[in-house]
């Protein structure tokens, strides 16, 4: 049972260095006008969004990850086997922030809610959004919003 456990974590660790491998640039104009660019990977598939960013140790400040889903609707997000503090950033079809939620709780199984439909989510590393002072409200720039 023990090497069952040990290989599957070996898999779904290697799993999610495979998945999300497609890379975009992304942008975020704030309310007071500054620009911050970023390189997310893009979780476009079942299989990319289920993993997101598990078993990651670090995420560089400029880089994050994409969730994109085809219509809009209520997203809820966890921690369940995420090593570092994300900001969790839900977007609706303008590219319009609708909720920041700050420095999550690694391995958190507590569920994290949109609270209203929204089309993606980005995740970037956990205080990103504090030092750049982004918030609901600033823009998400990418080819997925136009």
């Amino acid at each position: 049972m023990r090497l069952f456990v040990i290989v599957s974590l070996f898999l779904m660790y290697n799993l999610c260095e495979a998945s999300a491998s497609v890379k975009s640039e992304l942008s975020i104009i704030t309310s007071n006008g500054s620009k911050h660019n970023f390189l997310v990977e893009v979780a476009r598939t079942e299989e990319e969004k289920k993993i997101g960013l598990m078993f990651r140790k670090t995420l560089a400040k400029n880089a994050g990850m994409l969730f994109l889903y085809k219509r809009e609707a209520l997203r809820l997000m966890w921690m369940k086997n995420t090593f570092i503090p994300l900001d969790i950033l839900f977007i609706d079809k303008e590219g319009v922030i609708k909720r920041v939620v700050k420095r999550t709780v690694p391995h958190s199984l507590a569920t994290i809610s949109s609270r209203q439909s929204v089309l993606a989510v980005l995740e970037l590393r956990g205080g990103v959004t504090s030092s750049l002072d982004i918030k609901k409200g600033d823009r998400i720039y990418h080819p997925a919003f136009e």
